[in-house]
């Protein structure tokens, strides 16, 4: 079971940064979601369960209002728990079949594939609704063990699964990776450590006109 959205989303997808202030992350992230972001992931490495609980549930009202779908890192169990749009894994984080029987059929599922087709194929076999390679350049983020190339984008076309592509994604360099055939740019930094996140998020949006 593959569910995905009924027509191939394209934008950006934007990622909270770590931030221990519950108030002050959605006082960063609300006028984001009225700029246009299409999918928002919340991400907080440095949270422990019970803030993240809190956290995610103030951003599903959060992304509610807005109509954009909210999706959990690393904790499908989450995800499901406050009803989410879905959640997304890494290699690491359980099952991707066992996720997607928590989630249900119409949650989102994404997968991180880093710099691997195969990884992809296996994800989109397993249940996952999205793919998402990466890093495609230097990152301050995380350690990158890893970099994809543009090619895998072009190669994954024939999953017919929406294709994201992360790491080091400015709105300069974002555009060829949009023209190789990515449907969502994911970004951190680019927008929340922007002067101006607002229009970070904007100059973001040009790479898909």
């Amino acid at each position: 079971m593959n569910p995905a959205p009924k027509n191939i989303p394209r934008g950006l997808y934007l990622i909270t940064p770590d931030e221990a202030d519950t108030a002050r992350l959605l006082a960063r992230v609300a006028p984001l979601l009225e700029a246009g972001v299409t999918w928002l992931q919340y991400r907080n490495k440095t949270a422990n369960a019970a803030l993240r609980r809190e956290q995610a549930t103030a951003l599903q009202a959060l992304c509610a209002r807005a109509g954009v779908p909210l999706l959990v890192n690393d904790d499908a169990a989450l995800a499901a728990e406050i009803g989410t749009a879905g959640a997304h894994l890494g290699e690491d984080d359980g099952a991707l079949a066992a996720a997607r029987a928590a989630l249900g059929p119409a949650a989102i599922l994404g997968a991180s594939c880093y710099d691997s087709l195969q990884l992809a194929r296996d994800a989109v076999a397993n249940g996952a609704s999205y793919v998402a390679f990466g890093a495609f350049f230097p990152t301050t983020t995380k350690v990158v063990t890893r970099r994809a190339t543009p090619g895998l984008l072009r190669d994954s076309a024939a999953l017919g699964a929406p294709r994201v592509a992360i790491g080091g994604i400015t709105p300069d360099n974002g555009r060829a990776l949009v023209e190789a055939g990515a449907d969502l740019l994911a970004v951190i930094g680019g927008v929340f450590e922007a002067p101006d996140p607002l229009a970070a998020v904007r100059a973001y949006q040009r790479c898909f006109d």
